[in-house]
């Protein structure tokens, strides 16, 4: 397996994501029905299905493909997970956008960036039952991987281990922050919309860049 795939090949990472949140709109809003507005899934949607729109026929790389789909998720989605994801891609975009080839340390530096961008915007730490749990833990798992000298596909494999890991513990935590965090312990017992997105998402873009540097 090659270390890298050309960014310009890249545009397929987003497509894949927009297959994704088609394909889970209804789980994500009924995991969200839970302890929330039940709509996560269908927000989700409908931002992506603008992206869709907006890509088809269009060529362009990786990054710029995380760029429209950032901007669209911040201008068009509303609530809380709207301006968060439309964050994290445009911060993963920036972060890769002088990468001809994109390799375990360009990984590293989308998910650094794209991790500093969603602490920016509030207080969510380890623990609350947010997508933090499933990020911090991925996030970690790179850098620990590459510190290691793990090849491309072991840093992506530790990052989705690490991703589930943190998604699944939220199951057993209460919410600290958010509309759920008014349920206190009633929150406890499923697992949070947010983080299981943010798997969904990490695991489906960790296995189309393996597939491209295959």
């Amino acid at each position: 397996m090659s270390e890298s795939f050309s960014e310009a090949t890249g545009t397929v990472v987003v497509e894949r994501l927009i297959t994704l949140i088609h394909e889970n709109r209804a789980y994500l809003s009924e995991v969200d029905g839970a302890i929330g507005d039940g709509d996560h899934g269908i927000n989700m949607d409908k931002g992506f299905t603008m992206v869709e729109k907006e890509l088809a026929g269009k060529e362009m790389g990786m990054s710029e493909a995380l760029k429209v789909l950032g901007r669209t998720l911040v201008d068009e989605i509303g609530g809380s997970m709207g301006p968060l994801y439309g964050t994290f891609f445009k911060r993963m975009a920036r972060a890769s956008r002088d990468a001809a080839q994109v390799d375990a340390g360009v990984l590293e530096a989308m998910l650094e960036a794209a991790y500093e961008g969603i602490r920016g915007l509030g207080d969510a730490k380890v623990g609350d039952k947010t997508l933090v749990d499933t990020l911090d833990p991925a996030v970690a798992a790179v850098k620990e991987a590459r510190a290691a000298g793990t090849d491309f596909a072991g840093t992506i494999d530790a990052m989705i281990s690490a991703a589930e890991t943190g998604w699944k513990s939220t199951k057993d935590l209460v919410a600290k922050v958010g509309r759920a965090s008014r349920l206190g312990e009633r929150s406890r017992g499923t697992v949070d919309a947010g983080a299981t997105s943010c798997y969904l998402m990490l695991k489906n873009m960790g296995e189309t860049m393996k597939e491209l540097a295959g």
